[in-house]
């Protein structure tokens, strides 16, 4: 039984899933199974069960799980002890992150730091917010979009980051675009502070729920974060909804905006790039806002990395 079999031991039984914890330990399946084989034959008895897709432990597997995952928390707090000792001479950092920041804001974030910390090697993990939370034990720093719940592994550190705004959008051709132009206007990209940052779209229209409801609707799919927002905002103002088309992904709304299917709505991130073929608008009688936040797993021994990725989320939201 060695330390890296029980760690190996501990994401498994965190993920229920082995090929989803040989991604968060880097690691090759065959490599995990193959651990997973050599301490179970050490104890002689079964830890774990294949359940359908996943895994589920035994009895003795789950009392294991117990001493496995304290051993891996002392050891990640270990690694960040040194990995503060030496400086940012070398290192790495794994950044998790929700949809739209992992599309539109992580990308700006990681080529930043890049330049100013060359040696410093930077992987990312994406997901739903849920599922970045559930590999916080795996990574260093993470942010995510919407409520973090109170479901945080212990010694997690909650910094609020910046907010984004759901906007309504639709052809420069929709019948509500027609004398609100100053709508299809889009902000450029900015630069703050030497971190080249995206800029956000400027809606400087509104547009009342009531007037989109006798329309139809393109929406994102079942669990979408944006959709469950813009639903509530019709519930609350007592609008119902014309939904023409469900579609997967941002990229997906817009595009079925474009060929005309309906009003969408998607993140102001998204539109920094827009050329105006598409308008937007701020929906009424207030704005759709929602926070992000930046999460620090082993907040008590974070690494000198971590702390700089952090001061350069600081700056990026000035």
């Amino acid at each position: 039984m060695t330390p890296d079999q029980l760690i190996t031991f501990a994401a498994v039984a965190e993920h229920r899933n082995i090929s989803r914890a040989a991604l968060a330990l880097h690691l090759s399946q065959p490599a995990v199974s193959g651990q997973l084989r050599q301490l179970q034959d050490e104890f002689g008895e079964p830890l774990y069960q294949r359940d359908g897709r996943g895994v589920r432990l035994t009895p003795a597997g789950e009392q294991l799980a117990s001493y496995a995952s304290r051993l891996r928390d002392t050891w990640r707090q270990a690694h960040a002890y040194r990995d503060a000792l030496r400086g940012l001479e070398s290192g790495t950092l794994r950044v998790g992150a929700s949809t739209t920041p992992a599309s539109y804001l992580l990308p700006y974030l990681i080529a930043g730091f890049h330049r100013r910390y060359p040696e410093v090697a930077l992987h990312t993990v994406d997901g739903n917010t849920a599922e970045i939370v559930g590999a916080l034990a795996s990574l260093d720093i993470a942010m995510v979009e919407g409520p973090v719940g109170a479901d945080l592994p212990p010694d997690t550190a909650v910094h609020p980051w910046r907010e984004d705004e759901i906007v309504a959008i639709m052809p420069r051709s929709h019948p509500l675009a027609q004398g609100l132009a100053t709508g299809c206007e889009v902000a450029s990209g900015v630069a703050t502070s030497g971190v080249a940052t995206p800029g956000v779209a400027a809606p400087a229209a509104r547009i009342e729920l009531e007037a989109l409801g006798a329309h139809p609707l393109v929406l994102r799919e079942a669990g979408s974060g944006v959709r469950q927002m813009v639903e509530r905002a019709f519930a609350r103002a007592g609008v119902p909804m014309r939904v023409a088309l469900e579609i997967a992904g941002v990229e997906g709304v817009k595009e079925a905006v474009r060929a005309g299917m309906g009003i969408g709505f998607v993140s102001a991130m998204s539109m920094r790039h827009e050329g105006g073929a598409l308008c937007l608008f701020s929906l009424s009688p207030e704005p759709l806002t929602r926070r992000f936040s930046i999460l620090i797993p082993h907040a008590s021994a974070p690494s000198r990395v971590v702390e700089r990725f952090l001061a350069l989320t600081a700056e990026s939201a000035d």
